[in-house]
């Protein structure tokens, strides 16, 4: 399995007194979808040992960045599903999910002594979040993605959702209409003004906005559409895959409108790229095509 190292050690080390022994922690992610932690243990006699510790699997997309916090209580990833997952290191469950970026997630990092994040996004934004007590309690996230569709959200889990949208106000307006994750899917701009009342136009349409991007997840995960065969642009399957620079597949046409845009930088790695040319991946299109026909029987 191919890892892209873009992980940390925690700062805080923990010392054998008897064998003379420090141990890290390191966090990997790449394009499995996965972050993966190891224990890294240092002796000045026995030299360097890296053993795998566990697996996080908390995005349904390539992860781009990832990063322990300065007490290594907490780790950070970013991914290509635009999302920002934030993780308890001792029990390994997610304490929050953040979704505020347009587009892929690149890089992340915390800030020293204080519960401060920065998140940096190809949509060229940098976010800076701060997380308190009552943050952390109400993250639900832990069952969110474990349930992975929304579909199956309760009540209580479309509260978490509102909350980590910012919109901690509408959350009495759901529980009132008992909105659980199905009505949520089906809401439209007439049953958020009609039914729950929401009188803002302008709160209305980002409500709308932030509904759209979880249909489109939950389209993604429910096709079972295999994540290599999906273009990491549009998040749609490829027709005429082509592999860039970078050694990304993409689709031709938005990878050509990708460039067209004066991007000389890889929509994966925000890397330049050292060449614009593109290479048909016939290969990949091989392996969609049967992968097509075996749907259609």
């Amino acid at each position: 399995m191919e890892l892209l190292f873009y992980g940390t050690h925690s700062r805080t080390s923990y010392i054998d007194g008897e064998q003379g022994l420090q141990f890290f922690r390191l966090a990997t992610c790449g394009q499995d979808c996965q972050v993966k932690i190891w224990v890294v243990s240092f002796n000045h006699i026995l030299g360097f040992e890296l053993k795998y510790k566990s697996t996080l699997s908390g995005h349904c997309a390539p992860v781009l960045s990832c990063a322990f916090s300065h007490d290594g209580q907490m780790l950070v990833s970013g991914s290509v599903d635009k999302s920002v997952i934030i993780y308890d290191t001792n029990t390994e469950n997610i304490l929050h999910t953040l979704t505020k970026h347009t587009r892929y997630v690149t890089t992340c990092a915390f800030a020293p002594n204080v519960l401060l994040l920065a998140t940096g996004s190809m949509d060229k934004i940098v976010n800076i979040w701060q997380f308190d007590l009552e943050t952390l309690c109400q993250a639900r996230s832990t069952e969110d993605e474990l349930k992975r569709f929304t579909e199956d959200w309760s009540e209580e889990d479309v509260s978490a959702w509102l909350c980590a949208q910012g919109f901690k106000d509408l959350v009495d307006i759901f529980k009132m209409n008992n909105i659980d994750g199905k009505e949520l899917l089906n809401l439209t701009k007439e049953s958020l003004a009609d039914d729950l009342k929401i009188e803002s136009l302008g709160l209305r349409s980002k409500v709308l906005r932030k509904i759209e991007e979880l249909r489109t997840k939950v389209d993604v995960l429910s096709s079972g559409i295999p994540d290599e065969f999906i273009c990491p642009i549009t998040r749609e399957l490829m027709k005429d895959p082509v592999i860039a620079a970078d050694g990304y597949s993409y689709e031709k046409e938005a990878m050509e409108n990708w460039i067209s845009k004066k991007k000389r930088t890889s929509p994966m790695t925000n890397l330049v790229l050292p060449s614009v040319v593109l290479t048909p991946n016939r290969t990949l299109k091989m392996a969609i095509d049967r992968w097509l026909e075996t749907q259609h029987k």
